[in-house]
């Protein structure tokens, strides 16, 4: 939710910045600064309350997919994405 929610885009140059991990470096452009609907909390809930919805029916139609962590660093995540396209791990034949 902090992470979409504080989201904001400079209209004059369409710079992104998050109120919290990279604000706007000066005041002026700060004042400026414009919220997607989108990113507004009731818009983010409602997503997040149709993804938990059907997440479970998309599981079971992927049952081959793999769970990737993609809070980490980037190149970590490419190189996981890459061993279980390349190289998947050995799994159980039902």
């Amino acid at each position: 939710m902090e992470r979409l929610s504080q989201r904001r885009t400079d209209p004059v140059t369409g710079e992104r910045y998050h109120t919290t991990f990279r604000p706007a470096p000066t005041p002026e452009i700060q004042a400026r600064l414009r919220q997607n609907p989108r990113d507004q909390e009731e818009n983010i809930e409602k997503r997040l309350e149709t993804y938990f919805r059907n997440v479970k029916d998309l599981e079971d139609f992927y049952e081959d997919a793999f769970y990737v962590n993609a809070d980490q660093d980037p190149y970590v995540v490419f190189e996981f994405i890459e061993s279980c396209i390349i190289k998947p791990l050995p799994c159980k034949k039902n």
